[in-house]
């Protein structure tokens, strides 16, 4: 039984991520997406097929195209795990900011050196 895929291996990909970015505005022909790549149109098939599972596009068929449109609402998943870290660490930078501002108004005190 094959692993349930999610949209987080669907993006760890350069060319799954190319292919969300050429349809986020309008359906794709399946072949102009495969003339973009520099790999076997089997690869894409693969990297389509990922993207489809992952629910990040559907394929329609209109006459003799098949059309892949973005459903790219499965990726606020992704932005809601990056978004706790995000303030996870603004409320961490904030903190050091606060503590390198006061740590700036104290006076310096010089340590004479031995001579």
């Amino acid at each position: 039984m094959e692993a349930r895929r999610d949209v987080f291996q669907a993006i760890a990909d350069p060319t799954r991520r190319a292919i969300i970015g050429m349809i986020a505005e309008q359906p794709v022909n399946v072949n102009a997406i495969a003339a973009q790549f520099e790999v076997s149109r089997q690869a894409i098939s693969l990297h389509l097929k990922i993207l489809t599972e992952c629910g990040l596009l559907s394929i329609k068929q209109q006459g003799r195209e098949r059309l892949c449109e973005a459903r790219l609402d499965k990726l606020n998943e992704v932005h809601e795990w990056v978004q706790q870290y995000h303030q996870l660490w603004t409320s961490r930078l904030k903190a050091l900011k606060g503590f390198l501002e006061e740590e700036a108004k104290q006076p310096t005190i010089h340590k004479k050196s031995k001579k």
